[in-house]
């Protein structure tokens, strides 16, 4: 199947449901193309969805605003002024806060073995790294955020173009469920969305991440 567009996917989700854009608003299809990208996303860890951030440690500080748009962190790097590399370890908050119970005082403070990440529900989210840091260290945050999604104004995506079946079977699940039925149609499409899902997650998790050499 070739790659969608915006205005391909939203014909093709009206010409496999039948119904016209009088019931089927602009509307309620982006509803649809939204909530199928969000399901992709968590479905599955997609290498395009990668993002890195770099900045420097302030010392004696423990928590830290989150890059913007993160949902997950995947892994904390320290870097010191020897270039000696190290990835901290995740924890849960409560296992931070009781490895450092005092964060002000300066003997508390050496080099991060810890992180946590949590989310106030106001912000961008947060991560917390334990013990505060005793020196000004680099770090890279490696984390996955939802990229701009498809739209009339931004009318291909990474999924459209290298996923457009799952992303159309998806999308077709939640117009089924909008519509109330057939129930059969929305079981054939929630099933053929996971048999394309378990394709693209052995391109990702799999063949991505080995060459014929190993």
């Amino acid at each position: 199947m070739a790659g969608f567009t915006y205005a391909t996917l939203t014909t093709a989700i009206g010409n496999y449901t039948e119904v016209g854009t009088s019931v089927l608003t602009s509307t309620i299809t982006d509803q649809f193309i939204e909530n199928s990208e969000y399901r992709i996303l968590r479905d599955l860890n997609i290498d395009a969805y990668r993002f890195y951030d770099t900045a420097t440690l302030v010392i004696g500080q423990g928590t830290y605003n989150a890059p913007s748009g993160t949902l997950i962190i995947r892994a904390i790097k320290i870097t010191d002024s020897s270039n000696n590399m190290w990835f901290l370890e995740k924890r849960d908050q409560p296992f931070l806060d009781e490895y450092t119970q005092d964060k002000s005082a300066s003997d508390n403070r050496a080099a991060p073995r810890y992180y946590a990440m949590y989310d106030d529900g106001v912000s961008t989210g947060h991560y917390k790294i334990a013990p505060p840091p005793d020196a000004a260290y680099s770090i890279e945050v490696e984390f996955m955020k939802k990229p701009d999604a498809l739209t009339s104004s931004n009318t291909t995506t990474y999924i459209s173009k290298r996923f457009p079946n799952g992303l159309l079977y998806a999308c077709l699940v939640e117009a089924y469920g909008f519509l109330k039925g057939p129930m059969d149609m929305l079981t054939l499409y929630e099933n053929k969305y996971k048999q394309e899902i378990q394709k693209f997650a052995a391109e990702q998790i799999g063949r991505r991440k080995r060459d014929d050499y190993t």
